[in-house]
């Protein structure tokens, strides 16, 4: 797949995934000569475009950076599930907004989740910008993606999850949830929430305490701030 942005690209490399060939704006080729060394080491193909051609390949604020890369792996659930250490996976329930895709994968990487989980239908998968927006975060952060997410709740909880749905309405904050636990969050699509069914197969149903005058937040910013309160609970 072609993705592109500067800190996608070094961290492609970093990752060591699977670049197939680089195409680079001809200020950039000149300038980033640690970059161009890099790529050279590893015999990557280099393509030097114009800002019109690059423009024209890449539809996005691509900085001068381009790449076509191996597409990302497509990870089963059994390959996540780690019976040796506590884990934290987060199940996005028909979210279709890349830009919230890309930003939750983000604070994934950045807070240790130790999974995503996505349904294949109705829901944004990987898109080149849900790869800028990640920043290079979804090179690190496993992606599964699953046709029934209800048959897949069923699963972690017999592999001993526990798992917490997010609701405005429910009685428990996210902060009554203590982390001493393999646990999965669900967090629900931008405009509906989580669906009824996957409510009703949650354990919890907790929502992050505001004392605003607007009582809504944005999925990604939602998925962030409970990531990072279930993280940092004391057991």
């Amino acid at each position: 797949m072609k993705v592109f942005g500067k800190n996608v690209l070094y961290e492609a490399l970093n990752s060591n995934h699977k670049i197939f060939e680089v195409y680079l704006r001809e200020d950039v080729f000149k300038n980033d000569t640690l970059f161009v060394n890099r790529l050279n080491q590893r015999k990557i193909k280099i393509h030097i475009l114009d800002k019109h051609q690059m423009n024209q390949m890449f539809d996005g604020l691509h900085q001068g950076y381009g790449a076509n890369i191996e597409n990302f792996n497509n990870y089963a659930l059994e390959d996540i599930i780690n019976p040796n250490k506590k884990q934290l996976f987060l199940i996005l329930d028909k979210l279709n907004d890349p830009n919230n895709l890309g930003a939750i994968i983000r604070s994934c990487d950045a807070f240790g989740v130790d999974g995503i989980i996505i349904p294949n239908k109705n829901s944004i998968g990987i898109t080149d910008t849900v790869v800028k927006v990640s920043t290079g975060a979804i090179f690190y952060v496993p992606i599964v993606t699953v046709s029934n997410i209800n048959q897949t709740i069923d699963k972690l909880k017999k592999n001993n999850f526990w798992v917490v749905g997010t609701d405005a309405s429910a009685n428990q904050s996210i902060s009554e949830i203590k982390n001493d636990r393999n646990l999965a969050l669900v967090i629900g699509s931008e405009g509906y929430g989580i669906s009824s069914l996957v409510a009703k197969n949650c354990d919890y149903l907790v929502k992050i305490p505001m004392t605003g005058h607007v009582n809504s937040l944005n999925a990604s910013v939602s998925a962030g701030i409970m990531i990072y309160a279930l993280m940092n609970q004391s057991e």
